[in-house]
This record gives structure tokens, C-alpha cells and sequence, in this order.
């Protein structure tokens, strides 16, 4: 990962460590908390970090309730922990 990714990784999980366990992210949420400001530049990053952490095993990507694969996913998507 890279060191943009790998924060925004980090990040992911401290948000979703802070919501209910039924709870989920967006992306954005992460991104926005690295980067108030410049944070639509890191989206492409933000959807890599939670492709990693899916890969893990430690969340999943979801698109209208179903899980996904982030890399070929279009459009929003939401980060929760496995259920």
C-alpha cells in the first residue's frame, strides 16, 4: 500500500471502530478525515484501502446492501465490518 493508502486504511477502521458494529462508511468519511479539503483526490485511494482491508477480511464493500468487489464495483459504495 502506499503511505496515502495505508493512512486512509488506518482511518477506515478507527471509524468504523467508532460506530456500531451494524454500522457503515463511505469512503468519502475516511477521505474527508485525512484530507478535509483535498479530499475528492484521495477518493481513488480511499476505494484501494478498503479493497485491501476486503482482501484481509478485515471489512467488506458493499453496493445496495450486497457485497462487491471494489475494484470492479461503479458507482457509491459503503465499507462495513464482516458480517
Amino acid at each position: 500500500m502506499s503511505a496515502s493508502t495505508d493512512q486512509l486504511a488506518r482511518r477506515i477502521e478507527e471509524l468504523l471502530d467508532a460506530r456500531a458494529p451494524t454500522s457503515s462508511i463511505c469512503p468519502s468519511d475516511a477521505a474527508r478525515a485525512v484530507d478535509p479539503d483535498g479530499w475528492r483526490e484521495l477518493m481513488d485511494d480511499a476505494r484501494a484501502a478498503a479493497g485491501e482491508l476486503a482482501a484481509q477480511g478485515r471489512v467488506q464493500v458493499t453496493q445496495r446492501g450486497e457485497v462487491v468487489d471494489v475494484a470492479t464495483a461503479r458507482g457509491p459504495v459503503r465499507i462495513r465490518r464482516p458480517r
